[in-house]
């Protein structure tokens, strides 16, 4: 591998907005603010969704009523073409 040219891989909190989980992984991603945790100071950087507010994850996620909208499309377009 060359030197100097691959990103600096170190440790990053990320922080969930919605729920206020907190994640510590491994990233090359880069924030100015920073956050304490365990003790240690690490960058965080916020997100919008994670898994820990994510609708599917979190078994909240709305069914859509596929059987209706195919019967609505198939009563408006029954006569196109004859």
């Amino acid at each position: 591998m060359q030197a100097d040219i691959h990103p600096n891989y170190d440790y990053v909190v990320f922080r969930d907005l919605g729920s206020g989980e907190t994640y510590l992984t491994r990233s090359t991603a880069k924030s100015d603010k920073t956050i304490e945790l365990d003790g240690t100071e690490y960058p965080v950087i916020d997100v919008e969704i994670s898994a820990s507010s994510h609708p599917f994850y979190t078994g909240k996620q709305r069914i859509m009523d596929s059987a209706g909208r195919v019967e609505k499309f198939n009563q408006r377009f029954k006569n196109f073409g004859k």
